[in-house]
């Protein structure tokens, strides 16, 4: 060993999968204010059939994608080395998440 090399840290394997499953909830918790004020400007002011829909498809979104994230932290809690996220799940994940900020934006605007 070099003198002048300075020892690479010891990689705890647990750190990792932990900030993974934080992140998930945090995001978790954004779908869910995102799912709450699109149901809030649903039912404020004048209600009518197109806004109950549209909040009746961001709660559904929420449900899909809340469904997901649970799967992906019980993956991520079960084991040491997790699996990695299959495409199709992190593809699934993707288009609820977009459609749940476009549905929520055209609740607002």
């Amino acid at each position: 060993m070099n003198p002048g090399a300075v020892a690479e840290p010891v990689r705890d394997p647990g750190l990792q999968p932990e900030r993974t499953r934080l992140a998930w909830r945090r995001t978790t918790l954004s779908g869910t204010v995102a799912a709450v004020l699109a149901v809030k400007a649903a039912l404020h002011g004048d209600v009518s059939v197109v806004g109950l829909l549209v909040g009746a498809l961001c709660i559904g979104l929420w449900l899909g994608f809340l469904a997901l994230a649970h799967r992906r932290i019980r993956v991520l809690a079960s084991s040491a080395e997790p699996a990695a996220l299959a495409p199709r799940h992190a593809t699934a994940t993707v288009l609820f998440t977009l459609a749940l900020a476009i549905c929520g934006a055209a609740l607002v605007l």
